[in-house]
């Protein structure tokens, strides 16, 4: 047995061994397929495929067109792999956020009466908010410091949705607040974060 160059996978020839996946064998497996390393490719799709196809049939609520769509990503993600930055950022966090962008570019895509769209209000923005932006660009000192200035509860919530892929309505029903308050609430911290990243 043979492990490669970044540590943590066991190389058989050109198969890789499946073992369980810490986010730094994810990271790992992210950077080997930017280098179009198709075996770290095939062991990312079979590590992370489930959840990402999860997150496709949350916002499309249609098994068919999640089942396209998480396809879809996986092409995204072969092609985007070289921007991945090796950071605190979690490499779930970043591959949610290819999955759940490219479904809601579907629904938008759609053209269909804004009720529908409406139903994806409920997903966490997928935007890189300026906690990802920070991380992405090395300075999540800085940005830690100032998540340290919003309440507990605040830093809490935007830790949620922008790096752990909750949506709104997940992060209001753990906090015990109405659905509304925690966009609020996203929103100011939001707003006081940037603040704060501008001093």
């Amino acid at each position: 047995m043979q492990w490669n160059k970044l540590g943590q996978l066991p190389n058989l020839g050109n198969c890789l061994i499946w073992q369980p996946m810490t986010p730094q064998d994810i990271s790992n497996l992210i950077v080997r397929t930017s280098m179009k390393d198709r075996a770290a490719f095939d062991l990312l799709y079979r590590q992370t495929s489930a959840k990402l196809f999860g997150v496709c049939l949350r916002v499309l609520k249609d098994r068919g067109e999640a089942e396209e769509a998480l396809q879809e990503v996986f092409v995204k993600i072969w092609t985007k792999a070289d921007r991945f930055a090796v950071s605190e950022l979690s490499p779930i966090s970043w591959l949610v956020a290819i999955a759940r962008n490219h479904a809601i570019d579907r629904i938008r895509a759609r053209r269909e009466p804004a009720a529908y769209i409406d139903a994806a209000l409920d997903v966490a923005d997928p935007a890189p908010g300026p906690e990802a932006a920070a991380v992405a660009g090395g300075e999540s000192g800085r940005i830690y410091r100032c998540l340290d200035e919003l309440e507990k509860d605040r830093a809490a919530a935007v830790r949620g949705a922008y790096l752990d892929g909750e949506s709104y309505a997940e992060l209001a029903a753990r906090h015990g607040v109405p659905l509304n308050t925690m966009r609020t609430w996203l929103r100011r911290s939001l707003l006081k974060l940037r603040e704060c990243l501008e001093r």
